[in-house]
């Protein structure tokens, strides 16, 4: 079984590890498409586009250099919306740095948004 976000999470940081400007992730998912949408918002990537190759496609991702971890979280755990601040302590390395993703009812959202809204929801990743 393949894990689609957890192989475009580890290009990107591999990528931004070797200091590169541009990363291609494949195959192309909607699931990915709304994390690479999430982390542009909070400026983590550049551009990013589809390049459809008539199978599954690929993203051409633009690398701002900005990123010094990302990953999946397994197992998605589920979250309450009065417990996000013992997940931020968990899987991030310090107050107000980074932010984790979750799939919540209204979307996938960052765990500020999933917060902010008053929502809980499945982590799923997180950058920083």
């Amino acid at each position: 079984m393949v894990d689609t976000l957890a192989n475009a999470l580890n290009s990107i940081k591999v990528a931004e590890l070797k200091g590169k400007q541009e990363v291609r992730v494949k195959p192309a998912s909607k699931l990915v498409r709304e994390t690479l949408s999430t982390m542009q918002r909070y400026g983590y990537i550049g551009e990013f586009e589809l390049i459809d190759d008539g199978k599954s496609g690929e993203f051409a991702i633009k690398l701002l250099g900005k990123i010094n971890n990302c990953g999946v979280i397994n197992p998605h755990y589920s979250v309450k919306k009065k417990e996000w601040e013992k997940y931020e302590q968990r899987f991030l390395p310090g107050r107000d740095i980074g932010m984790i993703l979750a799939t919540t009812p209204k979307g996938i959202k960052s765990h500020a948004e999933a917060k902010e809204e008053g929502t809980g929801g499945k982590i799923m990743a997180f950058v920083y």
